[in-house]
């Protein structure tokens, strides 16, 4: 089993939202898990359904929230980060109950790989 330690260091200051700083990790294995996305008609839809797949990704090598080391997000509106914030802010607490979430770097991007997409989460887990 993975050793993962999610931490913010003192120096570094409080994060502006549902992350971490840093994550610390001795492991035996790593699973990466390319950008997940999602059909849907509005930003909150296809961010639940992109965090379902990533679920469903983790299970299949035996893990779950709790092995997640970091996520890359890519967004393509910049408008939408106040709708991404609030959904981590009302789901997170559920993903992950102790309160650590992994460090998650946000990017927004031209576009994604079809335009009906807004949003995609590519994740690195430890097993």
């Amino acid at each position: 089993m993975a050793d993962i330690r999610i931490y913010n260091p003192d120096t570094l200051g409080a994060p502006l939202g549902q992350y971490s700083h840093v994550t610390r990790v001795k492991a035996s294995e790593t699973l990466y898990i390319a950008g997940m996305l999602a059909p849907g008609d509005d930003f909150d839809t296809q961010c639940s359904a992109v965090f379902k797949s990533v679920e469903a990704a983790l299970k299949s090598a035996g893990a779950g929230w709790g092995n997640v080391v970091q996520f890359t997000t890519y967004m393509v509106h910049s408008q939408d980060i106040p709708k991404f914030m609030a959904w981590r802010l009302r789901e997170f607490p559920k993903m992950f109950p102790d309160g650590k979430y992994p460090p998650n770097t946000l990017l927004v991007v031209d576009r994604l790989v079809q335009e009906q997409f807004v949003v995609e989460v590519q994740t690195i887990a430890a097993l």
